[in-house]
């Protein structure tokens, strides 16, 4: 700041690009640290920017920051001018992104079909991330399928069944298409470094494990930057690292910068997510205990079980303020389900009552849903009813739409946001919302506030 002479700034506007700031790892105390307004003294990094944004140093100069909702949330309203939210493809962009990556008109309407007939997933592609997942999964699966096709004949029939299972069902769910997409990775770098050219994985659990340790303790702490120490923390050896990125290329990468000099992380923050319940899961078929829960006295030692996790981790994701554990409990939820444990078969246990499982945990979401949690939390726990592939309370809602009987039934709240959930995840967009079609209360206003979000005009 000495060197930009700022004391003059009356000749000229100042402004600060603050890109990325829930990356910087700094607790932006805005209420407790100390009131500074001299740019010619020193002071830590974290009373610089809080005063900085809170206007009391260089209060004419303008601020532009980038950031993730959970240090979006650390910011004083009083603080902000304008709140833009990025909002990633619409409906005709996300099809022009397949078309643009397939030039085979076939094949980009067979995969336009495919990610539209699931409406979870036609919605997730409104980032661009998910659209490149989605892509490189289902080309790899058509592709697999046509081979498959011409190799049926000459196949024998242990290795045929062996290839059916891995691509007889195409994604419908989230958790499934980031297990697929894991797989394709694994495969690919097995075949490039090791030569194996095998229609099965060969899991290196060790090196799943130190990563997915470093995604769930990172995820828990809000972060998405990773530097050497956190890797130490984790098992990793920096030397090594690079070989985790070089492996998985389009899982994990190193970079180095000017100043922060060389950090790691996923390449989405979805990734990460999944890398993250993926070891939950590992944690549990290895220790038999859950991950969130790790210091035990002798009379709490004892064997816990997939409906300790899955009950744990839905109350964790509730405690969220702003949503991080969302997708992360989707990921978890999904990966309980028998057909997806499948697919990482080699990895993860196959277990015994599982299905008793997922009858236990969707009762114990119907039972959430009962409380009164926000519009945000209680529309997540529809989308991981989703990956469990129930779709009861949905169903029950859809009655009441079709018969016209929404108007005036006293919903409860597991209702209301059943009714959220159907109207944000309809098949047409919503251009216009008639409120007014619904009863007149509060709770109505609340509880259907982010499909008023979502809609271009409301009425």
């Amino acid at each position: 700041m000495k060197g930009l002479n700022l004391k003059r700034r009356n000749h000229f506007e100042v402004l600060f690009i603050l890109d990325g700031l829930d990356e910087c790892r700094l607790p932006l105390k805005f209420e407790d640290n100390e009131t500074w307004s001299d740019i010619s003294s020193p002071a830590s990094l974290d009373v610089l920017l809080t005063n900085l944004i809170k206007g009391n140093l260089l209060p004419s100069a303008l601020i532009w920051i980038t950031t993730r909702p959970a240090a979006a949330s650390k910011i004083p309203p009083d603080c902000i001018d304008r709140l833009t939210e990025i909002r990633g493809f619409n409906d005709a962009q996300k099809e022009e992104y397949f078309r643009k990556r397939f030039t085979d008109e076939n094949q980009a309407k067979e995969i336009i079909d495919h990610v539209k007939n699931s409406k979870s997933l036609f919605i997730m592609c409104h980032i661009p991330v998910f659209c490149w997942i989605s892509a490189t999964v289902l080309e790899n699966i058509l592709e697999e399928k046509r081979n498959n096709d011409l190799k049926n004949d000459q196949a024998d029939e242990a290795l045929k069944t062996l290839q059916e299972s891995n691509t007889e069902d195409t994604p419908k769910t989230l958790t499934q298409m980031y297990t697929h997409f894991l797989r394709f990775q694994m495969l690919q770098s097995r075949r490039k470094y090791d030569g194996e050219y095998t229609p099965d994985v060969s899991w290196d659990k060790n090196a799943t494990l130190s990563l997915g340790k470093l995604a769930f303790q990172q995820l828990e702490r809000n972060n998405v930057i990773f530097y050497d120490t956190d890797l130490e923390v984790c098992g990793i050896d920096v030397y090594k690292a690079s070989v985790y990125s070089g492996m998985c290329t389009q899982i994990f990468k190193e970079e180095t910068g000017i100043i922060l000099g060389t950090v790691y992380c996923f390449v989405h923050l979805s990734i990460q997510e999944f890398i993250a319940a993926l070891y939950a899961h590992l944690f549990l078929d290895i220790n038999k205990k859950i991950v969130f829960v790790q210091d035990y006295t002798e009379q709490e030692i004892k064997n816990e079980t997939m409906i300790d996790l899955l009950k744990a981790a839905v109350d964790k994701a509730l405690e969220s303020d702003n949503g991080h554990l969302d997708l992360f409990l989707r990921f978890l939820l999904g990966l309980s389900l028998q057909s997806n444990r499948l697919l990482l078969r080699g990895l993860l246990t196959q277990q015994n009552g599982i299905d008793q499982s997922k009858k236990k945990i969707v009762q114990y979401i119907k039972q959430k849903l009962e409380d009164n949690l926000s519009p945000e939390r209680s529309i997540n726990l529809f989308y991981c009813l989703n990956e469990l592939n129930d779709q009861t309370l949905v169903k029950e809602i859809q009655t009441h739409l079709s018969k016209g009987s929404l108007s005036s039934a006293d919903l409860s709240p597991a209702q209301w946001s059943a009714l959220a959930f159907v109207l944000l995840t309809s098949e047409e967009e919503l251009e216009e919302f008639e409120l007014q079609k619904f009863k007149k209360s509060d709770e109505c206003l609340i509880r259907l506030s982010a499909v008023i979000k979502t809609s271009k005009r409301a009425l």
